[in-house]
């Protein structure tokens, strides 16, 4: 089959492609597992932390963790209730114990065993994958393989954050960064806080652009100033900067929630300059997001099948362009999510 490979951490000012594309068996599906043709994967910018070594990954390892695609095998004691012939998904969590106390509370994402997909397993990158079969995702009818990819782990962590946020219908939201995840917040609020205006920071004019006509009510670049203070401000940014110019944006009693597995510390000495009175007091406080639970990717693809406004802006790539994508995803050049098309004949 043919997939991308990442076999090196890349240190800064390597400009070499991180992957490289590789032919190499049709893996077997082991105990409880299916064996998936991969029809699309999405991009991510966690696949740059895991280049960058910033997250660390099992090399060598096929990335991709937004995947749809055919369960064309079972392997022993896989779910019946996932035939061969069933259009599925996989998404970041590729698996948890189920038994320690987290799990046990519907918190599998903070599991100690938690394991990505194409990060500590072979991820989506490629023709085939297998994975546990309680852990894959059946795809709803009337949900595009291309427009579903990025919502197992952009839309679904963007659920995640927004009910982290913790927001009743009417107050305001902001969002950091208008990527592959907080596109789908900002549909996401339309529908299930459909009173509560959105404002969006991001230093791209296209995306600043893309926020308005998508039903924004406001945005502006990083240290804008923004009409209101935002009640809950979600940021999806790799850098330090936007998080301290959201904290300086927050009401009082306001939440700042951090959508993102890793940070730069190219910038990181911009946490010296805190200012304590004017960007924590009053209650305001900061949450990370830590991965996804199944039920966040179920529950996305719930609602997305149910309301036909919640679907992400999509650009195609072939595999062999993976690099490519990652580097568009890297020098700031997003426009939605970026999602490769790998079996032609079955994405649509």
């Amino acid at each position: 089959m043919r997939a991308m490979l990442l076999e090196h951490v890349r240190g800064a000012g390597d400009d070499t492609p991180p992957l490289r594309a590789v032919d190499l068996p049709v893996p077997e599906p082991g105990p409880e597992e299916v064996l998936i043709r991969v029809h699309v994967c999405a991009v991510c910018h966690t696949e740059l932390d895991e280049i960058a070594g910033r997250v660390a990954a099992r090399l060598p390892v096929i990335p991709g963790h937004q995947v749809v695609g055919t369960v064309t095998a079972h392997g022993p004691g896989a779910d019946d209730n996932l035939p061969v012939g069933s259009r599925v998904g996989v998404g970041w969590i590729f698996s948890a114990c189920g038994q320690c106390d987290r799990c046990r509370e519907g918190r599998e994402n903070l599991c100690a065993d938690f394991r990505g997909t194409g990060c500590h397993v072979h991820g989506g990158y490629a023709e085939y994958m297998t994975a546990p079969s309680n852990f894959v995702h059946p795809i709803p009818e009337g949900l595009d393989d291309l427009e579903t990819a990025p919502m197992l782990c952009g839309g679904a962590i963007g659920l995640r954050s927004l009910r982290l946020a913790d927001l009743t219908n009417g107050q305001v939201l902001g969002v950091t960064g208008f990527g592959g995840s907080n596109h789908q917040v900002l549909q996401l609020a339309r529908i299930l806080l459909p009173d509560s205006p959105v404002m969006v920071w991001a230093r791209n004019p296209d995306q600043r652009r893309q926020a308005l006509a998508s039903g924004a009510a406001w945005a502006g670049d990083t240290h804008a100033e923004a009409p209101n203070r935002a009640d809950a401000i979600i940021d999806t940014t790799p850098v330090w900067e936007p998080v301290m110019a959201a904290l300086g944006q927050l009401a009082p009693g306001g939440r700042l929630v951090i959508n993102a597995i890793s940070k730069e510390n190219s910038d990181r000495s911009l946490l010296a300059g805190l200012d304590y009175s004017k960007q924590l007091w009053m209650e305001r406080s900061i949450r990370s997001v830590a991965n996804v639970t199944r039920n966040d990717i179920r529950d996305f693809l719930e609602l997305a099948a149910a309301n036909a406004g919640l679907r992400p802006l999509t650009q195609r790539y072939a595999l062999e362009e993976a690099n490519r994508a990652l580097e568009e995803i890297r020098s700031g050049r997003i426009r939605g999510a970026k999602v490769l098309e790998i079996d032609g004949r079955k994405a649509s």
